[in-house]
């Protein structure tokens, strides 16, 4: 089996190996090759210890000296350095924390190496010399499709508890399964991932996310993970929908809703927490019909304790709590007509309301829930978002004043009409927007001057 190495690996490899040492490409880079996909990097496990491989090379960085690791860099034309880890076959010690070892032990040995890593097909070798090193039938994991740990999954999962939400994340990027053995130990072990750290843990969930196969995240519920990071969710799987719009459970819902939007960050988690509020939301009528009234509402404060429990940034939170907030907002009923003018009328007022940045995401999250419910009035629910996106795509067009900020005149311009400096003018100007969004020829300078009277009337009452 031949897989073609990148130049600089290539140089890597044949500069150890002149030097008397073993090299290899290892780990996820060999797995991508031999899956045909291109690899985000290139890493190289050698028998020279770090100081070696530092007086072979011209240009290094100390990465991790401890653990073997030195990066070395290559000149990439004038737009800077490609960098390459090299590190030294290893044996890591004990585990103390779930997550890293205490210190590790140098070994000449390459198979050791590999025994040390989490899954058979991230523990391949490969130069051109010897071929495909593989010591744990990763290539036959490969064929198949599944996610397998090196040797014992309770030892590997006991020293890195991260491992098991990395199952799962390989899992949906490949679209394998993870085999019964290392998913019962994942069950097993699940509360040991309380040891983890939120940053860890929201790395791999994004990663898992914005996978070809964000539904696998039904695997961190079956393994009991999500009861340890995510319990709103495992509530999420048990909350059934008897209605109309629905024929499966909330979660249920949410995992096929995940495959109707594109593989974006803040769309996947506005899909993963736009019905997190549903179990609290649940009531049943005289006729069995469930109802989830103000879950959207109840779901964006829900939505943006969890996102802070996992450290996401500000924004992305601000973002994805929007979304779940307006994910089942209506503008149009299923029976209304009206004219386009109303029509129009509605939608700025919503996005006035709303706040321009929302859209057109939300048009996005509206048909992925729609798409991911019954056939029950699917037609005519999907009908009313196209109006509502053509409405605001044709506001968009016409550049139409959504916004104080849009207004054809500003605060300076009310004080030297006479208007004294203070909360007046932010109410004057609040008062001409309503006018502009009902009637947007409305907008200009000289009418808007000309109607200062019967702002300030408005603002008066």
């Amino acid at each position: 089996m031949i897989l073609k190495l990148p130049e600089n690996v290539k140089k890597i490899i044949h500069m150890l190996q002149d030097a008397g040492f073993e090299a290899y490409a290892v780990g996820g880079c060999v797995r991508d090759a031999l899956l045909g996909r291109e690899p985000d990097d290139w890493d190289i496990t050698t028998s020279a210890l770090p100081e070696q491989v530092k007086k072979l090379f011209a240009r290094t960085i100390d990465t991790g000296l401890q653990h073997g690791t030195v990066t070395v860099l290559f000149r990439a034309g004038n737009d800077g350095w490609d960098t390459y880890e090299v590190t030294t076959f290893r044996i890591d010690g004990v585990y103390e924390d779930a997550r890293h070892p205490k210190d590790v032990t140098f070994t000449p040995s390459l198979e050791e190496d590999l025994k040390r890593r989490d899954f058979t097909i991230n523990a391949m070798a490969y130069n051109e010399t010897a071929g495909l090193i593989d010591c744990f039938d990763g290539l036959s994991d490969l064929k198949d499709k599944q996610i397998r740990c090196v040797g014992d999954p309770k030892e590997r999962f006991t020293e890195d508890a991260l491992r098991m939400m990395r199952a799962v994340r390989f899992a949906a990027q490949l679209g394998f399964t993870v085999v019964p053995e290392t998913l019962k130990q994942i069950r097993e072990l699940a509360p040991r991932l309380a040891m983890i750290s939120a940053e860890r843990i929201q790395t791999e969930l994004v990663k898992l996310l914005v996978s070809d196969h964000p539904d696998k995240f039904e695997m961190l519920y079956q393994g009991g993970l999500t009861d340890v990071f995510l319990p709103e969710f495992s509530a999420l799987m048990k909350t059934a929908q008897h209605s109309k719009h629905h024929g499966e459970t909330a979660g249920e819902h949410t995992l096929i809703s995940l495959k109707k939007v594109r593989a974006d960050k803040v769309l996947r988690l506005a899909m993963l927490f736009h019905d997190i509020a549903k179990p609290v939301c649940r009531t049943t009528d005289e006729s069995g019909e469930d109802h989830f009234h103000r879950h959207p509402q109840i779901g964006a404060e829900m939505t943006k304790k969890i996102l802070r429990r996992l450290k996401f940034d500000n924004e992305t939170t601000r973002c994805v709590v929007n979304l779940v907030r307006l994910h089942d907002e209506r503008i149009f009923r299923l029976e209304e007509a009206g004219s386009g003018a109303k029509q129009l009328r509605a939608v700025r007022r919503a996005v006035s309301r709303n706040g321009e940045d929302v859209y057109p995401n939300l048009f996005a999250v509206m048909r992925a829930d729609i798409l991911a419910q019954s056939e029950w009035m699917r037609t005519q629910k999907l009908a009313l978002v196209d109006r509502y996106e053509k409405c605001w795509r044709e506001i968009c067009q016409k550049n139409q004043c959504l916004s104080i900020k849009d207004l054809a005149i500003d605060g300076s311009d009310l004080i030297a009409q006479g208007i004294p400096s203070g909360p007046e003018i932010g109410t004057i100007l609040h008062e001409m927007l309503e006018d502009v969004l009902d009637e947007p020829e409305n907008n200009n300078k000289e009418y808007l001057l000309e109607h200062l009277e019967i702002y300030q009337k408005r603002e008066g009452k």
